[in-house]
């Protein structure tokens, strides 16, 4: 079996917990103003690679996952558009080494098409960017009920989930939207941790180098106190402190500082 991937990074420590393996895979149905990825979105470029070959690029560095409680991490781009793949080779991780798997995304998904998937996956990294499927069309281009379809999924199927939002300032920071969010994931089974992740400009020259304008231009990132904000704001829609899954994030993991196979 193939995959096409766009990179990866052995030493990953913010995409689940532990010590990873992260596998940026290639392809992407949204296109996010903020995305620092979009080399990813191109569903025909990248590298295509093997089950076999993954797996020789993760076998040196297995102690360390193993000893930290770490494993591997699947992003993207969106992992879920390559599924069949993806559950192959978390399936051999599994029986191979026992790692521990992380599926990271943007939710894109239809149910039925992910649920083999769920079988071999220990964690699911879900990124919730707007609850107004307006907004979220306008965000991403695309709107988000598919998104929250594969929410629903998760919570039924009490999949463990770790929900992270990223805050930009005069787009996703919305007092209502923020209140909608803590709302929404009230109402989820098996949420562990939520995140807010603060917009950064990091991949910006990506951009440049692909001869697209940046729709975000001029937008800086957010403060602390602005951040502080948009817990409290979550909290008060229904995800409360004491519910021990509120934490602060960094999107940086996304910058994939990494390299591509062979």
């Amino acid at each position: 079996m193939l995959g096409r991937i766009h990179s990866f990074d052995t030493f990953g420590t913010v995409d689940g917990p532990g010590i990873r393996f992260v596998l940026f895979m290639q392809g992407c149905a949204l296109q996010c103003q903020f995305c620092h990825n979009p080399d990813t979105w191109d569903t025909g470029a990248g590298k295509q690679v093997t089950i076999d070959d993954i797996l020789q690029e993760i076998e040196p560095y297995v102690p360390y996952y193993r000893r930290s409680g770490g494993g591997i991490t699947v992003t993207g781009g969106e992992p879920t558009l390559q599924a069949p793949f993806v559950t192959e080779l978390f399936k051999a991780c599994k029986q191979r080494w026992g790692l521990h798997t992380t599926l990271d995304s943007s939710g894109f998904c239809e149910p039925n098409h992910a649920e083999p998937l769920m079988a071999v996956t220990d964690l699911v990294l879900l990124d919730l960017k707007m609850i107004d499927s307006a907004k979220h069309e306008q965000l991403t281009s695309r709107p988000n009920e598919r998104i929250l379809r594969f929410a629903a999924a998760l919570s039924s199927w009490k999949q463990p989930v770790w929900i992270r939002h990223v805050l930009i300032p005069q787009v996703t920071d919305g007092g209502d939207d923020l209140r909608a969010l803590g709302a929404y994931i009230s109402g989820l089974q098996s949420v562990e941790k939520f995140e807010i992740l603060p917009y950064h400009r990091m991949g910006v020259y990506k951009w440049q180098q692909l001869g697209r304008e940046y729709p975000l231009e001029g937008v800086p990132s957010p403060t602390e106190q602005e951040v502080a904000r948009a817990y409290r704001l979550v909290q008060e829609g229904g995800v409360h402190a004491a519910s021990n899954i509120l934490e602060v994030g960094s999107i940086e993991k996304k910058q994939p500082v990494s390299r591509l196979l062979g």
